[in-house]
């Protein structure tokens, strides 16, 4: 089976259509003004996404949520929903009393799955996200993870709007290039 390719015929308009966002929780919110302001560009709402990767996906719904559990089936079950609420405090605070409409989605699984499922599921025309903030530990990560948005850029066909959140001096750099 071939896998569908970018082309012009599944370019989803930007008026309209929404965009989703990747949040974190403490995630500057940087991230959530630039795709605000996007919103506000092409008259639209926003998809705010958490990807719980403690948890796995049970069942996908049709409107991109998903039902979840633990991994850990000894730990304790509520504490996602604890989360969920700071992240629906944080996210209110940056948007504010704006006319974007927003939701907020717990989902869970692979980062990078989780996001194209739910661009998906709501038509959007864009996928948003921050990079890791700098430092050894996010290099690691990354390292061993992988990008999101490079994932992202490379196994779907929407558009991936990537927010810096932290630069390096070109000069500190070791890569040729």
């Amino acid at each position: 089976m071939d896998v569908p390719q970018p082309a012009v015929e599944r370019l989803v308009p930007f008026a309209g259509h929404p965009a989703v966002v990747g949040v974190v929780p403490g995630q500057p919110e940087l991230v959530v003004r630039t795709a605000l302001a996007w919103a506000q560009a092409s008259a639209t709402a926003l998809h705010l996404a958490y990807v719980d990767t403690q948890r796995y996906v049970v069942e996908e719904h049709a409107d991109g949520s998903v039902r979840h559990a633990a991994l850990d089936p000894d730990t304790s079950d509520d504490g996602w929903q604890r989360v969920e609420r700071e992240l629906r405090e944080q996210v209110a605070a940056v948007v504010g009393t704006t006319s974007v409409p927003w939701t907020l989605h717990y989902l869970a699984g692979r980062p990078d799955r989780a996001l194209t499922h739910l661009a998906r599921a709501v038509d959007a025309a864009v996928i948003v996200v921050g990079t890791r903030a700098p430092g050894a530990a996010s290099r690691f990560r990354e390292l061993v993870e992988g990008s999101v948005a490079v994932h992202l850029a490379h196994h779907q066909h929407r558009p991936v709007l990537t927010v810096p959140l932290g630069v390096v001096d070109w000069s500190q750099t070791r890569s040729p290039w």
